[in-house]
C-alpha cells in the first residue's frame, strides 16, 4: 500500500505525469525568453508583462519540483483486481452518516495524480477520509474526523478495480 513517502500510481497516471514534466522542461527556454523580452521593455516596476512571465515561471518551477519528487517516490503498480475491499487503485461507492442519499463515488489514489476520467474525483490515502476507508470491506462503516472537527461516519457500499472508462 502507498503512504505519504511512497505514493501509489497506476502506470497510466505515471506516464501522464511524466509527459507533463517533460512538457514543463521543454517550456523552460520559452519562459526564459519571454522574461528577457519583457525585461527589455523598460521599467520593471510597472511592467505587467514581466511580472506575469515571472509568475508563470514560478508556478511552473514549483510544479516541476512537485512532479520530480512525486515521480521519484512513487510506487507504480497495477490496478488491484480484487473487488469488495477499499484499496489504493479502487473506485469506491460510499454514503455518509447513515444517509444512503448522501452518497459519493471516488478513486482512492494519489492527490494531484487524478485519473484520466474527469467525472471521477481522486482522494488520497493521506486524507482523513482515505485513511478511514482504506482496507474497509463492503458494508463496513468507519468513522473519521473531518477538517472541521466533526465526526463523520462513512459506509462502504461497493469497491471495484479502477477502470479508465468508468462511468457513474
Amino acid at each position: 500500500m502507498a503512504d505519504s513517502k511512497n505514493p501509489w500510481l497506476t502506470q497510466e497516471s505515471y506516464d501522464k505525469l511524466k509527459a507533463e514534466l517533460e512538457a514543463l522542461y521543454e517550456n523552460r527556454p520559452v519562459i526564459a525568453a519571454e522574461i528577457n523580452e519583457r525585461r527589455e521593455e523598460g521599467d520593471l516596476k510597472e511592467n505587467a508583462g514581466y511580472d506575469a512571465a515571472r509568475e508563470q515561471q514560478g508556478q511552473e518551477e514549483a510544479r516541476i519540483r512537485y512532479l520530480e519528487d512525486l515521480l521519484q517516490r512513487a510506487t507504480v503498480g497495477e490496478t488491484p483486481q480484487e473487488s469488495g475491499v477499499a484499496l489504493v487503485g479502487t473506485v469506491v461507492h460510499v454514503y455518509y452518516d447513515d444517509d444512503e442519499d448522501d452518497a459519493e463515488t471516488f478513486l482512492i489514489g494519489t492527490r494531484g495524480a487524478d485519473s484520466s476520467n474527469p467525472n471521477l474525483e481522486t482522494y488520497s490515502t493521506d486524507s482523513p477520509l482515505g485513511q478511514a476507508i482504506i482496507g474497509a470491506t463492503e458494508g463496513e462503516t468507519r468513522s473519521y474526523k473531518s477538517p472541521t472537527g466533526d465526526e463523520v461516519r462513512v459506509t462502504l457500499i461497493k469497491a471495484e478495480p479502477y477502470d479508465p472508462n468508468f462511468e457513474d
